[in-house]
C-alpha cells in the first residue's frame, strides 16, 4: 500500500527537524510555500502539519505560522518528603536547592501578595468560612529560563494579625514559611496532603507557559494542604505544572535512597529527564 502524500511530507519535515536542519523555535515555510515545494494541495499540507503537531514536533500559532517545538527535558518532582521540614512537600527554599543539585538553573519571580476573600476551594482547603480574608502569595517559577510552574499559597489573615506580618511582604521568606510560622506563631507543620487533578490550561496559563491553545497539553494542578499538630490547616498551596515538562515521583514506605544523577532515561519515548524538586512559597 502506497504511503499517503501527507505522510511523506511529514516524514521529510520530521527528518529535517531531527537532523537539526530545522532548529527548535524556527518557523516553517508558509502553507502556500509548502504547497509549492511539495506540489501538494492545501488539504495535504494541513494533514502533514496536523500529524507533526500530534507528534509534538511543531506547533501552529494563530496569525503567526507553524514553528518547530522547543525540546524540553521534563523535570521529575518528588511529591513525598519530610512532613516537618517541608522538604519535598512544602518548603520554598527546597525548590532552588534541589534544582541546582541537578545541575539546572532555577529562578522565581518576586512574590505577588494580595489580600483576598476566600473562594469556595480556598475556604474548603483551609476549613474557614467562604469570604473570610486570606493572604495569597503567588510566584512564577522557571528552570533554565523556561516557565515551569506557578504557585499560590493561601494563609488565614489572622496569622498576620497575630504577629506573622512578613506573610504580607512582597519578598521571599528566606527560611521558608514552614520555619517562619514555627518561629513566629509556634505553628508546627506535621503533615500535608496533596490532591492532584488534571485539566486544560486557562488562557493566562497558555500565555505564560506558551502552550498550544487547543488543550492538547494539559496541566497538573496540585492542591497541598499543610496541617499543624492539632490537625488544623495552616496553608493551602495550589501549584500548576504543564504536563509537557513535568513528571512526578511519590515515595511510600522504606525505600533505598536514589543514586545521585543529573539525568536518567525515563518516561514516554525514553526521554532524557532530570530528577526531582518540590517546594512551596
Amino acid at each position: 500500500m502506497a504511503n499517503p502524500m501527507y505522510r511523506q511530507i511529514a516524514e521529510d519535515l520530521r527528518e529535517q527537524i531531527q537532523s537539526g536542519q530545522l532548529e527548535p523555535g524556527q518557523q516553517l515555510l508558509t502553507w502556500f510555500e509548502l504547497q509549492e515545494r511539495y506540489r501538494a494541495s492545501r488539504n495535504t499540507i494541513r494533514d502533514a502539519i496536523k500529524l507533526l503537531a500530534a507528534l509534538g514536533l511543531v506547533e501552529t500559532r494563530p496569525g503567526q505560522g507553524t514553528f518547530v517545538q522547543r525540546k524540553i527535558d521534563p523535570f521529575v518532582s518528588t511529591l513525598s518528603g519530610d512532613p516537618e521540614t517541608g522538604i519535598g512537600g512544602g518548603e520554598g527554599a527546597s525548590y532552588l536547592s534541589e534544582v541546582y543539585e541537578r545541575n539546572r538553573n532555577a529562578s522565581v519571580s518576586a512574590p505577588q501578595v494580595e489580600i483576598q476573600e476566600a473562594s469556595d476551594y480556598v475556604s474548603f482547603g483551609l476549613r474557614i468560612a467562604e469570604g473570610t480574608e486570606v493572604i495569597s502569595r503567588h510566584q512564577r517559577r522557571f528552570i533554565d529560563g523556561i516557565p515551569w510552574s506557578t504557585q499560590t499559597s493561601y494563609y488565614p489573615m489572622e496569622f498576620a494579625n497575630r504577629g506573622a506580618e512578613r506573610l504580607m511582604g512582597a519578598r521571599d521568606i528566606s527560611e521558608g514559611t514552614v520555619q517562619y510560622l514555627a518561629d513566629a506563631l509556634h505553628i508546627h507543620q506535621v503533615g500535608y496532603r496533596d490532591w492532584i487533578t488534571v485539566r486544560a490550561p486557562n488562557p493566562t496559563e497558555e500565555d505564560f507557559f506558551k502552550l498550544p491553545s487547543d488543550g492538547r497539553v494539559p496541566v497538573f494542578e496540585i492542591f497541598t494542604t499543610a496541617f499543624d499538630e492539632n490537625g488544623v490547616p495552616a496553608r493551602l498551596t495550589i501549584t500548576v505544572f504543564p504536563a509537557d515538562r513535568n513528571q512526578f515521583i511519590m515515595n511510600i514506605g522504606k525505600i533505598p535512597e536514589a543514586p545521585p544523577r543529573t539525568e536518567v532515561t525515563s518516561g514516554p519515548g525514553n526521554r532524557s529527564v532530570s530528577h526531582g524538586y518540590q517546594g512551596l512559597i
